[in-house]
């Protein structure tokens, strides 16, 4: 069969952006307050940093009331709980977000369910986890990644996956379960696949749609894929690159693109696929919140 549909997550996510932006203005123009995002950092960790500018940056673009909150890598975790409470009881703040991984010293589980529900905009907290497991979308706040690779799914598939068996690899609370949790919702039948799974390129090679999540460079080849399956890559991975120069390095997924876009009918590439969902879709979420709290309804994305 021809080579597989390239999923196209950067012109997606802008697309959801603008509509982020056009519902802030509609939003304020009415008299409501900005859309509040504050973000929290402890310590001094490159890639969080980085992280936590594209937020901010994006934030700003959207139309949003941006904070950033930057705590020394010895806060202690009664400090960083005092933040997060301060930022619960502010009313011109909608979502909040604490950067992971935190500083040893620090109970991440505790710090999580220390969010508000409804300004849980990560979808991290056990309430909005409940709301999702038992199918409350309408309530809750799901997880940025699985949500945005929900999208990328419906974009190649439709709506109804009725009928569709798609396969899960990884068990993670942030992407594996959520995301088997809103395929569950659309209808497919679920198969949450792991490191002891037996005979894994099996299992996969009975989906209908592949969802990669399991944190191995380029662990799926072809040979894990089903003819004409979409295959969902939420890998990213930073491998040596030698033929760019000493020192250098690329981002892969956890699927071999090459081998698995020979017998996928469509694919997301790694740069370019889910990533650009995942800050989009944080965006949205905020926005939601922010409708919540003014009495309206939060725009369809």
């Amino acid at each position: 069969m021809a080579e597989a549909r390239r999923i196209d997550g950067k012109a997606v996510a802008a697309g959801i952006i603008d509509k982020v932006k056009a519902a802030t203005a509609a939003l304020t123009a009415e008299g409501a307050p900005q859309p509040g995002l504050a973000v929290v950092i402890v310590g001094e960790d490159p890639a969080s940093q980085v992280y936590v500018g594209s937020k901010e940056k994006m934030a700003r673009d959207c139309g949003f009331h941006s904070v950033k909150h930057a705590l020394g890598a010895d806060t202690s975790e009664a400090d960083l709980l005092a933040v997060v409470h301060d930022l619960n009881a502010d009313p011109a703040i909608h979502g909040i977000l604490v950067q992971l991984p935190l500083p040893k010293q620090i109970d991440e589980a505790k710090v999580i369910e220390a969010i508000d529900p409804d300004k849980d905009v990560d979808g991290f907290n056990l309430i909005n986890v409940g709301r999702l497991a038992t199918g409350a979308l309408d309530k809750a706040f799901v997880p940025c990644t699985p949500a945005g690779s929900m999208i990328l799914i419906r974009e190649a598939l439709g709506d109804d996956l009725s009928g569709l068996n798609a396969v899960v690899v990884g068990r993670s609370n942030i992407v594996g379960k959520p995301m088997a949790q809103l395929l569950l919702a659309a209808n497919a039948t679920v198969t949450v696949a792991h490191s002891r799974t037996k005979d894994l390129a099996a299992v996969c090679r009975n989906a209908d749609i592949l969802v990669a999540a399991v944190g191995r460079a380029e662990m799926l080849t072809g040979d894990y894929v089903k003819e004409g399956a979409v295959v969902i890559d939420v890998g990213i991975n930073r491998v040596p690159a030698p033929e760019k120069g000493e020192g250098k390095s690329r981002l892969v997924g956890d699927v071999d693109y090459a081998s698995a876009a020979a017998k996928a009918a469509a694919i997301t590439p790694v740069p370019g696929g889910v990533g650009p969902m995942t800050i989009a879709l944080l965006m949205a979420n905020t926005l939601t919140s922010a409708c919540r709290a003014a009495g309206k309804a939060p725009p369809l994305l």
